[in-house]
């Protein structure tokens, strides 16, 4: 029997506010647990929430960004839980009238195996305004538990898609884009090891052919693109094995443990009228005008899609070479940079694509971080371009200056690294060769294309490597010939 998997995410991800979404308390991590709960934090009675105005603008931002309906009104509700970390008994969230309604998002799912490259859309059913619980601490103190709530009341937009993904690897790609896009426009940071991008997956698998969905269960809280995969293979395999066997799927919220590769249940999962949604009495309904959303609008950046076009048609780069520099702002912001500072288009793609982006996954650098700036490269280049140095000699320069030993001209001078390009020096070279190799011109001359390539690796050799290669190729291929 042929099984198929539905995939759907929800994915919590913390908006890049100074405060949190009910208060003025700070939501800085790292700091002391519980220096930074307030009075509506831990929920004293009395206390009323207000709502954070930049909380809203970046929910607008993410809804310009997906193409979304953004809803003229909408409602705050009451979602009515008991768990130690929510001091209020309930959490304060949306639940008929999100902010942002219906949008999708294209992501380009890569090749597997056999299976090619291809776009596929995912939509999105929602995104709404919530607030971060606290969160249990276990063993601070030997054989106890505690309850830091820094965390509770930081603002979050929850983003729920529809059931559309079919593998892991369409999550994954769904899971990365949006990743990628709230950093973005700003609403992000995107800093999943500190619980800014958590992703909540719900599993469920039925007869290839079905229409009808089986029954789900919510993989809680990955907050790594590898676990991710891990999770799903898991527990699809455990749905499809349980089923043919003669089991039952129980609705239920799982954890994945990453030491042994395996989800196991927490609870049995609730449906939506087990939290007793009503309307917040404390919190008027939000009201946005179409002259809030041009206010945001105006303030939002190029979106990549719209880049990666621009990048073809300005630059004349391929598709593939738009979307890897579209692939974050900081590294597009990067490669505009060099190009504007003189470098040629493609060299430079090539070389952010390259040289720079390894290094930095090698020694786990943000951007930011790079000891070779957008100018400094840009310098690089444009000494490959007038063929003051050769290809070779500037990876030379560029380990040089990532090590931070100089500027560009400095290096190469300090290190006798400037290309050979007088005729007259590099033909007698080539004289000299001919004349020390008869038999490799012989072979030549027999129709042996592999002689040349020997004798153009021995002129190169002869100047050191100085010699520009174009200019060996071109000469020693007259002097051949005629």
């Amino acid at each position: 029997m042929e099984w198929e998997v539905v995939i759907g995410l929800e994915t919590h991800t913390q908006l890049q506010t100074n405060t949190k979404i009910f208060s003025g308390a700070s939501v800085k991590y790292g700091a002391e647990p519980n220096t930074q709960a307030c009075e509506v934090s831990i929920a004293l009675p009395g206390v009323l929430p207000v709502l954070n105005k930049e909380a809203v603008n970046c929910a607008i931002k993410f809804g310009l960004a997906i193409n979304a309906e953004i809803a003229p009104r909408s409602v705050f509700a009451r979602k009515n839980y008991f768990y130690p970390d929510l001091p209020k008994g309930y959490q304060i969230s949306q639940f008929e009238l999100p902010v942002v309604g219906k949008g999708a998002v294209t992501i380009q799912v890569p090749a597997v195996g056999k299976n090619p490259a291809y776009e596929k859309v995912v939509n999105i059913t929602r995104a709404h305004l919530e607030e971060d619980a606290g969160k249990s601490v276990h063993g601070a103190v030997e054989g106890m538990s505690g309850i830091d709530l820094n965390r509770a009341g930081t603002p979050l937009l929850e983003i729920v898609t529809e059931p559309d993904m079919r593998s892991a690897a369409e999550a994954v790609a769904y899971a990365k884009k949006l990743h990628e896009l709230v950093q973005w426009i700003g609403i992000c940071d995107g800093n999943m090891q500190e619980g800014s991008f958590r992703c909540d997956v719900n599993v469920s698998v039925r007869k290839k052919g079905s229409d009808k969905l089986g029954t789900r269960r919510e993989i809680k809280n990955l907050n790594s693109f590898k676990f991710m995969t891990q999770a799903i293979e898991y527990e699809t395999r455990w749905q499809i094995e349980t089923l043919e066997d003669g089991g039952t799927i129980h609705q239920a919220t799982v954890l994945f443990n990453p030491d042994t590769g395996e989800t196991r249940a927490m609870r049995s999962k609730e449906e939506a009228n087990d939290y007793r949604y009503f309307p917040d009495p404390d919190l008027l309904p939000l009201e946005i005008t179409e002259a809030d959303k041009a206010r945001v609008q105006a303030q939002m950046p190029e979106l990549p899609e719209a880049m990666k076009a621009r990048f073809e048609a300005q630059f004349g780069l391929t598709g593939y070479d738009a979307a890897s520099l579209t692939a974050s702002r900081e590294l597009a912001n990067y490669f505009v940079a060099t190009v504007n500072k003189g470098a040629e288009a493609k060299p430079a793609a090539n070389w952010v694509m390259g040289a720079i982006s390894a290094k930095l996954n090698a020694e786990e650098k943000p951007l930011a971080d790079s000891p070779v700036s957008a100018e400094q490269l840009a310098s690089l280049l444009k000494r490959i371009a007038d063929n003051t140095i050769s290809n070779n000699a500037a990876k030379q320069v560029f380990e040089a200056m990532w090590n931070s030993e100089g500027e560009v001209d400095t290096i190469i001078e300090a290190k006798g690294l400037k290309q050979v390009s007088d005729t007259g020096a590099i033909e007698a070279i080539i004289d000299e060769v001919l004349a020390a190799n008869a038999a490799m011109v012989e072979e030549f001359k027999a129709g042996k294309e592999k002689a040349f390539n020997a004798l153009v690796g021995q002129a190169m050799k002869a100047s050191k490597g100085k010699a520009n290669p174009a200019q060996v190729n071109e000469l020693l291929k007259k002097k051949l010939t005629t």
